[in-house]
């Protein structure tokens, strides 16, 4: 641990860890599994940084690291690069020429530390580069995404089980902010390690700089005046109201963000908006505008913020109601990462509830729609290959831009090898058949009411008095190991 202490100072500037970090950092260099729950901006991603620096050089050995996110690498890749470490990436934001050239260079021993997506190993090449290199550590972070009952679910993720074989089974740390105890025994089974052979370490969910707020309200304008009112807020702000670090303000409909967009352009509140339907670049030109100060607010869908790492965020505002406590919890840990007072108000209309009572119908198809799925892919096989996705979609739904059925539909029955492939026009070769086990009526429903709970824990929260509201938190969040 003192060449760690070394590295520590050389490479990031601070002198001593924090919290269990260093007893993190040593469980793994000692070739042992992790499970890290840490607060946002707790200093998760050091606990496979400085291990990834302790490796010897010149033997091969890397460390990969699988994230969700294209911008969140990018902006990891890019920080640990300013500070002398040989980190890269390789995902979809790169062409051709670029991806190959960087898996040459791996190849040939080049980068301690390599960041992909799950679906990366999808790729033929990319398992051809894997496989010349010694990966001594993966991490896996946001590890939330590796459950189905974590609140940001990727099917690819639960291929993680079979991704460490391909990697030898290597060592392997888990890092996330919300994990509750269920999600956590469902990550365990996920990557295939037994939960007797993993540590927990588990940091608490504890925020005291973060007061967080409940209002109720019963239609948008009084969100707009409680809106209009936060950001006026001379406690929060100072008397100048230099709103310095910045606002987040969450929307889960594109329909009211814009509507809320232009009614506080006509009130002269400049800020930038975040959404789907946006183009890469101009998502990326919002975000860089917010990270350098040049706009102190953002209006946002919940896309936003996972590849933000800004210190000195003041305010987060949830304008309408998130899907679940994690989602709650994971959005107003983007504030006060400095440590500094900041205020997380959520304008709680409980007409919400009935836009994420159907995002979570949307998001969990029932027995009979993949029974339906499968009856097209048979019965209209030939059509689907000639008219893609957006045909199929049509044929068995009123076409929605939330209704992921489909789409959620086809990952699953490419994990479970009922389908050739996740996309056109694979995702149309039925290659096996439903289980009843996996995609039965009883196993569905399970699913959709473990969403709904969560939905209706959120609403407990929103009644639970203020002074109590993070002894709920930890009592949902740290459950029993």
């Amino acid at each position: 641990m003192q060449q760690a202490q070394v590295l520590l100072g050389e490479h990031f500037g601070y002198e001593s860890f924090r919290g269990r970090q260093a007893e993190i950092i040593a469980h793994v260099t000692d070739q042992r599994h992790a499970m890290v729950v840490m607060p946002t901006g707790g200093g998760k991603s050091l606990c496979y940084q400085i291990p990834a620096l302790l490796a010897t050089p010149g033997d091969g050995e890397i460390t990969l690291v699988l994230s969700p996110l294209v911008a969140l690498m990018q902006d990891q890749v890019d920080s640990l690069r300013a500070r002398g470490i040989d980190a890269t990436f390789i995902n979809s934001s790169l062409d051709r020429d670029a991806r190959f050239e960087r898996q040459r260079e791996l190849t040939a021993g080049k980068y301690r530390l390599l960041y992909v997506t799950p679906e990366r190993f999808r790729k033929p090449a990319f398992l051809e580069t894997i496989a010349s290199r010694n990966v001594r550590l993966l991490a896996i972070d946001e590890a939330h995404c590796v459950s189905q009952w974590g609140h940001d679910f990727r099917p690819d993720y639960s291929r993680i089980a079979q991704i460490r074989e391909l990697l030898g089974n290597p060592t392997t740390i888990a890092l996330t902010a919300t994990a509750t105890a269920d999600c956590r025994r469902d990550i365990y089974t996920q990557m295939g390690i037994d939960a007797a052979d993993i540590e927990l370490f588990h940091e608490g969910i504890d925020r005291p700089n973060l007061s967080m707020e409940v209002e109720s309200v019963i239609d948008d304008d009084e969100k707009l005046e409680q809106l209009i009112a936060a950001l006026r807020d001379l406690s929060l702000w100072g008397p100048d109201n230099n709103r310095a670090g910045g606002t987040i303000v969450y929307f889960s409909l594109i329909k009211t963000l814009q509507r809320f967009s232009d009614r506080l352009r006509g009130m002269g509140i400049d800020h930038v908006n975040y959404h789907g339907d946006l183009s890469r670049h101009q998502r990326r030109s919002m975000q860089d505008a917010f990270m350098s100060g040049e706009v102190d607010t953002v209006l946002a869908t919940p896309a936003f913020g996972m590849g933000v790492d800004k210190n000195d965020i003041r305010l987060i505002v949830h304008a309408e109601t998130p899907g679940s406590i994690e989602s709650y919890y994971q959005e107003i840990g983007r504030a006060g990462r400095d440590g500094r007072p900041s205020r997380c108000l959520w304008l709680y209309d409980q007409a919400d509830l009935m836009t994420q009572m159907q995002f979570i119908a949307w998001a969990n198809p029932d027995a009979g729609f993949y029974d339906r799925v499968l009856h097209a892919l048979v019965e209209d096989g030939e059509r689907c290959q000639a008219y893609g996705l957006e045909w199929l979609n049509q044929k068995l739904q009123r076409v929605s831009p939330h209704d992921h059925r489909l789409e959620t539909a086809i990952a699953m029955l490419d994990r479970h090898g009922v389908v050739a492939g996740p996309r056109p026009p694979q995702c149309f070769e039925l290659i096996g058949r439903l289980s009843p086990e996996l995609f039965g009526e009883e196993v569905l429903d399970s699913k959709t009411r473990r969403d709904q709970q969560r939905l209706y824990a959120l609403v407990e929260f929103a009644k639970t008095p203020k002074q109590d509201r993070q002894a709920f938190l930890n009592e949902y969040f740290m459950g029993s190991n």
